[in-house]
């Protein structure tokens, strides 16, 4: 990856390439924004140009032996952990799937990456075997390059065990060791961890870096660019989620409409019927319809209010707000709101989702009148 195919975030790319040039590469640097934001591709961008025997000012050479096997995510001395979803598996045994998926669009979320190695019903989990593999890798001497360098891509999902055992060699790294962590939640980190990185924030996408992206892209024919920035909101994997909806996209959008006209007619059979359904997906799937309802409920309101400014819904969104969005006011915004809420916490703490759901489903049922 070289920084050049990464539009905008020159502010980013301006502090990494320094901190190359004027040798003050840290230990550990924890790159921590929201999603979307272009925080797997600054960091691959940066480990190349680390390693890029002839790099240039700005830039990775992007032709020598080292930038070669970067761009193929092969380099001996580039390391990867990822959340996966057996506590036995380790990350090597998933490493082609990775190589080839972030090869193909190094832009993507944790739902994403899951439903790729067929997950199922499981939540991603980076676990404690994983960590006596990085501690392994690490202690060997680099193979090629001046520096080993370990990416851990959503380090908030490390089990407990798994992280305190990295506590050791994250403050006191082998010499030409770099640790960069890629965090989504860096809060959901533990206070050990994060004392031990050099904390960058990656701010969203400007409008005008996810334009100039979107405009490079195959399917842009036909689509409204502007638009699609306009609701990507600085987030360029929902960019890309609203240039080609994917089945997650459209299954969100299906079941909020379902369930919002069920718990206004209160038909309880329909809705044990949603219930049943949404049950049986995985509770990452779970966690993202929770949140996709959420930004509905909000942009509903909005639409109710008749802002329409700070409005930020697609045409097929619009469809189902222009009759539903009377239905949300200043009287239960709030309360429905916290439902959903309440449900995305008690889903994410292993909660029982039928439960969890049909609870959320009559609560609003009665709201919602």
């Amino acid at each position: 990856m070289l920084f050049k195919e990464i539009a905008g975030q020159e502010a980013i790319k301006n502090r990494l390439i320094q901190s190359v040039q004027e040798q003050r590469i840290s230990h550990a640097l924890l790159f921590a924004g929201p999603e979307g934001c272009g925080k797997l591709a600054l960091a691959l961008a940066y480990a190349q140009y680390i390693s890029c025997r002839n790099r240039q000012g700005d830039d990775a050479c992007g032709v020598c032996p080292e930038c070669r096997k970067y761009q193929k995510l092969i380099h001996p001395d580039l390391h990867f952990a990822f959340p996966l979803f057996k506590n036995d598996d380790l990350c090597d045994r998933y490493l082609n799937e990775w190589r080839n998926f972030v090869s193909e669009n190094p832009f993507f979320n944790l739902n994403q990456w899951l439903a790729h190695i067929e997950a199922g019903n499981a939540q991603g989990m980076i676990y404690a075997k994983e960590s006596d593999q990085i501690i392994q890798k690490l202690s060997l001497k680099t193979f090629e390059a001046e520096y080993k360098i370990m990416i851990i891509w959503m380090p908030e999902k490390m089990h407990p065990t798994a992280a305190n055992k990295l506590l050791k060699i994250l403050e006191e790294p082998p010499a030409k060791t770099l640790f960069i962590l890629i965090s989504e939640n860096e809060d959901q980190l533990i206070s050990t961890i994060r004392s031990r990185t050099q904390l960058i924030k990656i701010p969203p996408f400007e409008d005008e870096a996810i334009l100039q992206m979107l405009s490079k892209r195959p399917e842009k024919a036909g689509k409204d660019l502007n638009t699609i920035v306009k609701l990507a909101r600085g987030n360029y994997v929902r960019a890309l989620s609203l240039l080609n909806p994917s089945e997650d996209t459209l299954y969100n959008l299906e079941k909020f409409r379902d369930i919002m006209r069920l718990t206004y007619s209160q038909k309880v059979i329909p809705i044990i019927d949603w219930v049943n359904n949404l049950s049986g997906i995985g509770r990452e799937r779970q966690k993202a319809f929770l949140l996709y309802s959420l930004t509905q409920i909000r942009e509903n309101f909005i639409s109710n209010a008749k802002i329409p400014d700070v409005n930020y819904m697609t045409s097929e969104e619009y469809q189902f707000s222009s009759r539903f969005a009377p239905f949300i006011n200043g009287k239960n915004v709030i309360p429905i709101s916290e439902e959903f809420e309440k449900a995305y916490l008690h889903i994410g703490a292993n909660g029982n989702p039928r439960l969890v759901f049909l609870d959320m489903a009559l609560t609003i049922s009665r709201l919602i009148r």
